[in-house]
C-alpha cells in the first residue's frame, strides 16, 4: 500500500466534521504553495468571468 492509499484510508475513517477541516485546510495549504505569477492569476480571473457569465464545464473521472 502507498502512503497516498493510505492516508486515503485514514481520511475515509475520519467524521463527516474532522473530514471538511481538513479540506479546508488543504485548500489553504496548496493555496499557500501555489506561484501566484501573472499568468495563473489571468487564469484564475477568466475562470471566475466564466463562472459569473455561466460558461462552465465539467469533467468527470473514471466510472462510477
Amino acid at each position: 500500500m502507498s502512503k497516498l492509499e493510505a492516508i486515503e484510508r485514514e481520511i475515509q475513517a475520519l467524521p463527516r466534521e474532522h473530514a471538511l477541516e481538513l479540506q479546508d485546510w488543504l485548500a489553504d495549504f496548496l493555496e499557500d504553495q501555489a506561484e501566484l505569477n501573472p499568468e495563473f492569476v489571468a487564469r484564475i480571473e477568466r475562470g471566475k468571468a466564466d463562472l459569473r457569465e455561466g460558461r462552465a464545464r465539467v469533467e468527470k473521472h473514471g466510472a462510477a
